[in-house]
């Protein structure tokens, strides 16, 4: 089934993955590519719409991003969002300068109700701004349709050509009414019908992976996270005993996570499918003997899962497909896609090595979103406490432990998280928080116990609330609870004498430490 489609075009916007996660929340499908993309594969796309982002350059500049004026005669509509509004004014023949005064974070706009994008919206509404130029005179054709006393074009459009401006950013969530203006773009101005539906995604998705796999033999890579179960279970029920799940415990999960795995998955569980569990601890520990960039780690870590898989499928003989559960946010993080510098290597998008050995790579979880897996999960009846899982990073804690991984320092982590995670469910807030869990910082320091002089470890606790691991600020737990899991984790992990509460949000910081 073919979705009606809207394309964020990205111009290095820190904000893209926003932008098409709340277009999805519409229901109607959407993509992120670079500005670098040629205009003739724009068409062949054939897009209900297309969204140009924000981005840290100036129109007016020589060597700034742009695109061909071409994109605003397609009969396309376009919306351009702060630098893509900017240089869709500089194209057209309107004035782009530096602005006078900066407008940064919360401002009231005023804005023209009769005007499609705002249809339903408050006359006064608070927009989330971020510029340090602005439009000071629109292009010809084009009606200014909101303004701050700084910002004499906050909006304008052409509505006859569907060309829309907004120097602010409607995906925030500090913009109050900025779903519903994103939401008449694509219902009122592009005439989208909103078809993109997890059931209907789910089911088209069993269906796809029947048709290619045939009678093909499939392998998974089964961590035990909401992406592998997700992907499993989906081609369980597309495909049954087709379906071998290799279980690869690398010492670098969280603790007793392994037999828990075992038993949802393995043969005692409800799923139609073939269960391999390696203990390839030892292995992994070696291998990463030594090391401390992060990059290195992830990508060691990688490449070992990838052999420990090449080394099982040998033994079950020849395998067609290999399944990963890469989501959305791995591929757009990883360069892939759109054109924000690469954050970090996925070890599932381009970390692996070149010479896997299967014949093709299936990823049926490859454009959603964190919140739409678990949907998804739902939709398959995968049990609630399995689907709303703490997310789980595929390097595992050898990204929360800061410097070298040793057995040793897994245990310590291992133990701290435990408690910590015990000490949320007891005070009944997990839900209440998109992540949370302990990491091993690499400082000692000076400590006292029973009138001993202790130099140890550092456990640091993060959580974090995200609609969609885009960005996330960090939650406020409760002191009394904070300093529960404080004197717990002191009092009952070895090697550790002091805890930190990380308050960083992402932007600047990440989620993950590594």
């Amino acid at each position: 089934m073919q979705h009606e489609k809207i394309i964020v075009m990205d111009f290095g916007g820190q904000y893209n993955q926003l932008i098409a996660r709340r277009v999805r929340e519409c229901n109607v499908y959407c993509e992120i590519y670079s500005y670098k993309r040629d205009i003739e594969e724009i068409k062949a796309m054939n897009p209900k719409g297309i969204i140009l982002t924000g981005g840290p350059s100036s129109a007016y500049e020589a060597d700034s991003p742009t695109y061909t004026k071409e994109l605003f005669e397609l009969g396309i509509p376009v919306l351009g969002i702060c630098y893509g509004s900017q240089l869709m004014m500089h194209l057209l023949g309107g004035h782009v300068c530096k602005a006078p005064v900066r407008e940064y974070g919360k401002i009231e706009v005023t804005v023209d109700q009769s005007s499609k994008l705002f249809s339903d919206v408050s006359e006064k509404t608070v927009c989330w701004m971020s510029h340090n130029d602005y439009i000071e005179s629109a292009a010809q054709g084009f009606v200014v349709t909101a303004h701050t006393p700084d910002c004499p074009v906050a909006a304008a459009e052409m509505p006859e050509k569907g060309l829309y401006a907004l120097q602010f950013h409607p995906e925030v969530l500090h913009t109050a009414e900025g779903t519903k203006m994103l939401s008449n773009f694509v219902y009122n101005v592009c005439g989208c019908k909103g078809d993109w539906r997890m059931d209907s995604f789910v089911e088209t998705s069993i269906e796809a992976i029947r048709a290619k796999v045939g009678s093909g033999r499939v392998l998974c890579a089964l961590s035990g996270g909401v992406d592998s179960s997700v992907a499993a279970v989906m081609l369980s029920k597309a495909i049954g005993s087709q379906l071998t799940c290799v279980f690869v415990d690398h010492g670098l999960l969280r603790k007793n996570e392994g037999d828990e795995v075992e038993e949802v998955f393995g043969p005692s569980g409800p799923y139609d499918l073939n269960f391999i569990r390696v203990n390839a601890q030892q292995r992994f520990y070696e291998k990463l003997a030594g090391v401390t960039e992060p990059e290195k780690k992830r990508k060691i870590i990688g490449e070992e899962f990838i052999r420990v898989f090449e080394e099982e499928a040998k033994k079950i003989g020849s395998v067609d497909f290999l399944v990963q559960g890469t989501i959305y946010p791995d591929v757009v993080e990883s360069g892939v896609g759109g054109e924000s510098a690469v954050i970090k290597s996925h070890h599932n998008v381009g970390g692996l090595p070149d010479y896997v050995d299967f014949k093709e790579i299936i990823e049926p979880l490859r454009d959603l979103f964190k919140d739409e897996v678990r949907k998804a999960g739902l939709e398959l009846g995968i049990p609630e406490h399995l689907v709303f899982r703490q997310p789980f990073p595929g390097p595992g804690l050898g990204i929360r432990i800061i410097g070298e991984v040793t057995a040793e320092k897994v245990k310590i982590v291992q133990d701290a998280d435990a408690i910590y995670r015990e000490e949320i469910a007891a005070a009944g807030i997990a839900r209440d928080i998109g992540q949370y869990f302990a990491a091993l910082t690499n400082m000692r320091s000076v400590g006292v116990m029973g009138d001993e002089r202790t130099y140890d470890y550092a456990i640091a606790l993060r959580a974090v609330n995200t609609i969609d691991f885009m960005t996330a600020e960090a939650a406020q737990i409760p002191w009394e609870v904070l300093g529960k899991v404080t004197s717990r984790i002191v009092n009952e992990v070895a090697h550790v004498n002091r805890v930190l509460y990380d308050c960083t949000s992402k932007p600047p910081g990440t989620i993950e430490f590594e």
